[in-house]
């Protein structure tokens, strides 16, 4: 466990060159400092990256370190996934984030999983208890959910399914995720819900994966961003103080753990764990 008395987990993406490899190895090697209860490691749509993600998950077991697999079910089949499970399986995974993952554009209802909680519930009827099941969850509600309450109604699904925690998309409003927690609460489901931590680094990235995934920056933080310009030490400065003082409000709030997206750097992610 990490000095703040927190468990934290991390998240990677696989790298697409042997450069990138050898950059996220080492990496890896900086943050295991902190002591990670487990390393994900994310999925490309359509299984793009399914082959990248094994290898990524299968390096970081090498290292001593639990390994989770993100596994996304559009466009798979059941003998695809029952194969994958036992490949996972035979590599000494315990732990799966399980997703819908993302629709490539263009694309119909294919596939024999429409939805997430589709998934949890094959991997559990297939496996037991063999994996640890972690689903994703949306304090701001998912991009493409109908309304606030049929999210909240997917996410009791996914859990229900078999689920065992979930991880949060990132947000910078503790409001959001403690708001979240209360309400699934009453609908009846008490696993642990991790917020997913982003550091904030660069404010051009941040702008667009927020755009992209429904995570919303709020009005003051998107300001002083755009005050700063290309000056990077002050957007990192800033960052690292925003980010911090959020792990901050969460901890205190008696939150079960921290999830960081890591996207493959170390050094915000260290130092906010440090600052807490």
């Amino acid at each position: 466990m990490s000095g703040l008395n927190l468990p934290i987990s991390l998240e990677f993406f696989p790298p697409k060159t042997p450069e990138g490899a050898e950059k996220l190895r080492a990496v890896r090697q900086q943050l295991y400092g902190l002591k990670p209860e487990f390393c994900s490691v994310t999925y490309g749509a359509g299984g793009s990256t399914q082959e990248g993600t094994f290898a990524t998950v299968g390096a970081i077991l090498s290292e001593g370190v639990p390994a989770a697999s993100h596994f996304s079910c559009i466009g798979a089949t059941k003998a695809s996934v029952r194969q994958e499970l036992a490949t996972l399986k035979a590599m000494g995974v315990k732990r799966l984030v399980a997703l819908r993952g993302d629709l490539p554009s263009g694309y119909g209802a294919g596939g024999e999983f429409h939805y997430a909680s589709d998934l949890v519930a094959f991997i559990r009827s297939e496996t037991g208890d063999d994996f640890h099941i972690e689903v994703a969850a949306y304090p701001e509600i998912h991009p493409q959910a109908k309304s606030a309450e049929s999210d909240l109604q997917a996410f009791v699904t996914k859990v229900k399914a078999g689920a065992h925690s979930a991880i949060t998309q990132y947000f910078y409003n503790s409001d959001a995720y403690f708001r979240f927690v209360d309400d699934v609460y009453k609908l009846g489901v008490d696993v642990p819900v991790v917020p997913g931590i982003m550091p904030i680094t660069s404010s051009s990235q941040l702008m667009r994966f927020s755009d992209a995934c429904g995570a919303e920056i709020p009005r003051w933080i998107r300001l002083r961003l755009q005050a700063y310009g290309d000056d990077i030490a002050s957007i990192k400065a800033f960052g690292l103080d925003v980010v911090a003082d959020l792990c901050e409000q969460l901890k205190n709030g008696g939150v079960p753990a921290l999830h960081f997206y890591t996207m493959n750097q170390s050094a915000a992610t260290t130092e906010i764990v440090r600052r807490l």
